[in-house]
């Protein structure tokens, strides 16, 4: 599968995509005597032979641990230097609704020779998802589809269409989901880490939390502030308690905007092959007239979901791809060939049951940790303003997901995320990402007041370390993580 292919995938299923009042403190949710863990070898194939596997017994909810009980998969990889090993790493994946069990042979592996002694590297899979107590909402084939997971308006702007399939899908989860569907919040999910801290034996751990990650690390960070040790938080959330996952998404108009110059710049360079244009100017208006005609005539499209290609399939196709750059050649042979009105090979999905617990551990989150509003009006008058001021995502930000129509409140408030605790979180951040912009790591800075310092990477796209950004920026997270040496104030690398 082609890295392009791969991302695409990958992208779809995650994005289905306390003014401090947390009822329980980190001694009041945890055991005072842990159970041993049960390694064994992990299931699965192209995994490292040392990641070993085991299950975390966690409760279902906090409020009652006494309670019912279910299970968080964990996997490790021992430190490669037992005499110089720290402690444990917290491979925090992203999403809502990204499985990270595999991380210690995945990502864990790119990490420099110094961090891979220093550490356990410690995977998860989030409550709800994959082998950690796996929930389902039983949604339609339809309403996993590429253009459906994010709320796309409809050509002329209605939100017609997607307050009924906010409805449809909310209603799914409450038929099917079962108990744990209300349990599944951010909150509780950083309080799952603190369990697998305690069940690791580790007096602190430290972490490296991506993207939705970085919202969960700093929520673990502010509930259980002396158990973190060195805390790295990569392509990062806005953590406005007030609007939480509203924000998540709306994000994605802004980061857009940021990133999609870039896109026009290399489309537009001479020399290349997949080149659309003889300026970085007319990129931009060749792709707005293209999915303005795809929404007026889409074109078949055998083998996706939907089994065409409409413009905004094109626009969330666009979307996905700026998330790595080293996809901009498949969108470009897109463009060009929808233009001549036939399209290539359809990437291909995930496995229909994969993606469809993935989206609903995703809808659970973004549903559960804050209320959205319920009155079609408040999305018709946000989309609106959204689809003039931001055309590249036409108004698809701020409308309405499934939350719209989520027949649960919260259990509690959101987490506020402020600067009481230790100093030892470091940001990393590209200036361009479309998925968490700059603008909104900035307020992750400004909350965490002097707890952390922050770098700012010269890049374009999602996930910075050791991904999309630069070398200055690899180098300066390696160092915090494998010595504690961080920089004394914001930094830029260039």
């Amino acid at each position: 599968m082609t890295k392009i292919k791969r991302n695409a995938a990958l992208l779809t299923a995650s994005a289905a995509v306390m003014a401090l009042t947390a009822p329980l403190t980190a001694t009041a949710s945890t055991p005072t005597t842990p159970e041993a863990l049960d390694w064994k070898t992990c299931e699965g194939s192209g995994l490292d032979p040392r990641q070993e596997c085991a299950t975390v017994e966690v409760p279902m909810d906090y409020a009652r641990p006494s309670g019912k009980r279910i299970g968080i998969a964990v996997s490790r990889i021992p430190s490669e230097k037992p005499e110089a090993r720290r402690g444990a790493l917290l491979l925090i994946p992203g999403g809502p609704g990204g499985s990270g069990i595999n991380n210690p042979s995945g990502k864990g592996q790119k990490l420099p020779q110094a961090v891979r002694d220093n550490y356990d590297l410690i995977g998860l899979d989030p409550r709800g998802l994959g082998r950690s107590s796996p929930v389902s909402c039983g949604f339609e084939h339809a309403d996993l589809g590429t253009s459906s997971l994010r709320p796309w308006p409809a050509p002329d702007g209605s939100i017609t269409g997607n307050m009924a399939t906010a409805q449809r899908m909310s209603d799914a989860c409450a038929r099917n989901g079962g108990d744990l569907i209300r349990h599944i919040t951010t909150a509780n999910q950083a309080r799952d880490l603190d369990r697998i801290r305690e069940a690791l034996g580790e007096r602190k751990v430290s972490a490296w939390g991506v993207s939705y990650g970085t919202y969960v690390g700093a929520v673990y960070s502010q509930l259980f502030p002396h158990r973190t040790d060195r805390v790295v938080l990569d392509s990062n959330d806005d953590p406005d308690h007030t609007r939480v996952s509203r924000n998540w998404v709306a994000a994605h108009e802004e980061g857009v905007e940021d990133t999609f110059p870039e896109f026009a710049k290399w489309a537009s360079a001479p020399g290349n092959p997949d080149r659309l244009a003889n300026t970085a100017a007319e990129v931009r208006p060749l792709f707005l007239k293209l999915a303005a005609a795809l929404d007026r005539e889409p074109i078949p499209w055998p083998g996706a979901n939907p089994g065409r290609l409409d413009g905004n399939v094109l626009r969330q196709t666009l979307l996905n791809t700026l998330y790595d750059p080293d996809g901009f050649p498949g969108l470009a042979k897109l463009i060009l060939a929808a233009r001549q009105g036939k399209v290539p090979s359809a990437p291909p999905a995930p496995p229909e049951a994969v993606l469809e617990n993935s989206v609903a551990v995703g809808t659970a989150v973004l549903c559960n940790d804050i209320e959205w509003p319920k009155a079609p009006e408040e999305y018709e008058k946000t989309v609106a303003e959204s689809r003039s001021k931001y055309p590249l995502t036409a108004g698809m930000p701020r409308n309405a997901m499934p939350c719209a129509a989520w027949p649960f409140k919260p259990k509690e408030a959101p987490v506020r995320i402020t600067g009481s605790g230790p100093s030892d979180i470091l940001l990393i951040q590209n200036e361009r990402d479309p998925a968490t912009p700059l603008s909104g790591a900035l307020k992750l800075r400004t909350a965490l007041g002097e707890r952390a310092t922050m770098v700012t990477v010269d890049s374009t796209g999602h996930d910075a370390y050791l991904a999309n950004g630069n070398a200055c920026g690899d180098r300066t997270v390696s160092r915090y993580l494998a010595t504690g040496e961080r920089p004394k104030h914001d930094a830029y690398c260039g």
